[in-house]
């Protein structure tokens, strides 16, 4: 289950494009926010995918989307709150807590009340796929230093950038920045980027399925930190390796 939370307040009503408005503290101004059932529906579709792609075909109907609307002051119009996978206040409120894990039951029935339908080998492939996938992309830079975050894109020669366009988490999990080398008579230097294709079913890389590109050593990368408002840029020869999210 795919899960948004929208602590809204006041009268929120749809507009002809599906996107939700809100009054806000100022007087006379409503915020806008993209339709949150299509955002929340899409999301949950990209995480079937992921899932399938790494070899967990689920049942259909098992991964489901829902808006969350928790603020008692919260009056959705009658176009929003008829839509199935929007749950109201009075709703959220009914649901029951287990006094033993303190889940709410819908929740719980998320992630086990679906066992009898599924085997064993199912949900322990399941588990692992979902254990195994990284949640930020992660920037390992020399000195043992880690950065997490978004990696965003690429930064330098045009020629060098088209090379690298490979490089995205769809496509590939990890590269490599190796040492600097020196090309042909100008001492012209350059990194080596090691790098396998993504494989979903695998657990890992074989060294024999690496593929090396190579490009100029002053090639950034860009990359936006947790808990940053800014993007920063990253010199290759200053990066050890990208580990990316699929």
């Amino acid at each position: 289950m795919v899960v948004a939370i929208k602590n809204l307040s006041g009268f929120v009503e749809a507009d002809k494009d599906g996107n939700w408005s809100c009054p806000t503290d100022k007087k006379h101004k409503h915020e806008i926010f993209p339709n949150p059932v299509l955002e929340v529906n899409r999301l949950a579709a990209n995480l079937q995918s992921y899932l399938e792609q790494r070899g967990a075909k689920l049942p259909d109907g098992h991964i489901i989307g829902r808006v969350v609307l928790p603020n008692p002051n919260c009056r959705p119009s009658y176009t929003i709150s008829t839509q199935p996978e929007v749950m109201l206040y009075d709703q959220w409120k009914d649901l029951k807590t287990d006094s033993k894990t303190g889940l709410s039951a819908w929740i719980k029935g998320a992630f086990t009340g679906s066992r009898s339908d599924m085997q064993d080998s199912v949900l322990q492939n399941l588990h692992f796929i979902l254990s195994s996938s990284p949640m930020w992309d992660r920037l390992e830079l020399k000195g043992d230093k880690n950065v997490l975050g978004e990696f965003i894109e690429f930064k330098g020669r045009h020629e060098d950038v088209q090379l690298l366009k490979i490089l995205k988490g769809s496509k590939v999990s990890r590269f490599i920045i190796q040492k600097s080398t020196l090309f042909g008579g100008f001492g012209r230097s350059r990194v080596q980027i090691l790098y396998s294709p993504r494989d979903y079913r695998a657990e890992g890389t074989s060294s024999s399925e690496l593929k090396e590109i190579s490009v100029k050593q002053y090639t950034e990368i860009v990359f936006q930190p947790l808990r940053s408002k800014k993007a920063r840029k990253f010199k290759l020869s200053n990066v050890v390796s990208v580990t990316l999210s699929a």
